[in-house]
């Protein structure tokens, strides 16, 4: 079994992101990221944008990075020349946003968006080609959207639901997430004018009360749809959350049963299953407002892609892969850690004690979490913010918690890493207990 490797200090990070020269970006100036893998390599293809601190001109047509282990990006350029003329004409875009690739029958599929900031005239186009690598040629418009619009056309993400049917789930600030058929050979609307379905919205039509982002994945061994989507203000409080379903076009329902699309709730922030948010652990170990997901499946191994940005240099936003886990019942999991190049394997039961640096992401906290001290004790007793519990071992990466008094459980996944911060091998934990808050945690040396 492989351990997480020692990986490129990227510069040491930030003149990474300022250089202007994008041959020396690697991850940073990824916003928006969305991951495919064609044959050995992945690819990861995004917004048109970069951190303000950097002069470079880099044109538009939809940024694209490649690797062959997850960890070392290479820039490659732009999908397409600039913003597609009908494009422009709709919405006069500076560049592209949110590009996503999938293949069906043996063509490679890129779909577009464009808009300007807080405007809901937005365009999704599509092009195709016969090689990841391109070159690739303009098909048109897939939907459009206007002031006279509900939804917002931009945001698109492409699945095929359990029949076979293509289905593009799009939209972003207005009127919420939708899904709408496809025609798998045109890429293209298979009714004209279908906005399709909304699938999740909420009350408040600000970027404090946003969603966008949609990502959705089916999973085979626990059948559900999982609706991935980010809350809030991609500037300072973007988290990730997740609702699923046995249906493509809905329900969604979070941990609790909410419904994603009930806009009526109130606070519509205790919706979702809160997966991940910012965060800092003692050490400055830590990343600001981290969302807008994709996530790849490979050889059964799930990884979320996302930006995030550093907690002391909030323009400087790169693209991270993290490895996931999935709970029992089937709810996922995220890393505390980058992905390093480690698998998933037995960790000791003696491993797991000692004191650990936690996170909570509670669902109504609002921008950073800090961290907390837990003690993980021999004798089967844990301490956590003044309550003891008893924990067992379960499995090759999992304990489960119980707290007495309460009721309360809490099941941990363990699983080795590479901590980022202070250069070492470490070992860190992710986890959800039975009110369906997220937990993180690493070790302390």
């Amino acid at each position: 079994m492989r351990g997480p490797v020692k990986p490129p200090n990227y510069l040491s990070e930030v003149e990474r992101a300022l250089n202007d020269n994008p041959q020396e970006w690697s991850i940073y100036n990824a916003h928006d990221p969305s991951i495919f893998k064609d044959g050995d390599t992945y690819y990861v293809f995004s917004t048109d944008t970069k951190t303000s601190s950097t002069n470079c001109k880099i044109g538009a047509g939809a940024q694209i990075r490649k690797s062959s282990n997850l960890i070392d990006w290479e820039w490659v350029g732009h999908a397409l020349e600039g913003v597609p003329k009908d494009a422009f004409e709709w919405t006069q875009a500076k560049g592209l946003w949110a590009p996503e690739v999938v293949k069906w029958n043996g063509t490679y599929f890129l779909y577009y968006c464009a808009s300007q900031f807080g405007t809901n005239q937005s365009f999704i186009g599509v092009a195709t080609s016969s090689s990841i690598n391109g070159p690739w040629h303009d098909r048109g418009e897939v939907l459009k959207t206007s002031k006279k619009n509900k939804p917002n056309g931009i945001d698109p993400n492409l699945i095929t639901d359990k029949n076979g049917t293509p289905y593009m789930i799009y939209g972003s600030f207005f009127g919420g997430i939708y899904a709408v058929k496809l025609d798998k050979t045109t890429g293209k609307l298979a009714e004209p004018n279908d906005e399709g379905i909304c699938i999740a919205k909420r009350e408040n039509e600000t970027k404090e009360g946003a969603v966008e982002g949609p990502y959705m994945i089916y999973h085979p061994e626990y059948d559900y749809y999982y609706l991935f989507v980010s809350y809030d203000s991609l500037f300072s409080n973007y988290n990730v959350r997740v609702g699923r379903s046995k249906e493509i076009t809905g329900p969604f329902l979070d941990y609790n049963g909410k419904d994603l699309s009930d806009d009526q709730y109130r606070p519509s922030d205790e919706i979702g299953t809160k997966l991940l948010a910012g965060y800092q652990f003692q050490d400055g170990d830590g990343w600001m407002a981290p969302g807008h997901n994709s996530i790849l499946e490979d050889e059964g191994q799930y990884y979320i892609c996302h930006h995030a940005r550093i907690p002391d240099k909030k323009d400087l936003f790169c693209m991270q892969i993290r490895q996931m886990l999935w709970t029992e019942t089937g709810w996922p999991l995220i890393s505390p850690q980058r992905y390093a190049g480690e698998e998933i394997k037995k960790i000791d039961k003696s491993e797991m004690i000692g004191k650990w640096d936690t996170v909570k992401f509670i669902r109504e906290k609002d921008g950073m979490n800090h961290s907390f001290i837990i003690e993980i004790y021999e004798d089967s007793k844990l301490n956590m913010l003044d309550k003891t519990y008893q924990w067992e071992k379960t499995g090759d990466i999992t304990v489960h918690l119980s707290e007495t008094e309460t009721g309360e459980t809490i099941e941990l996944k363990f699983l080795e890493a590479w901590d980022w911060k202070n250069e070492q091998k470490t070992i860190v934990f992710t986890g959800m207990d039975s009110t369906g808050t997220c937990l993180i945690g690493k070790k302390l040396i």
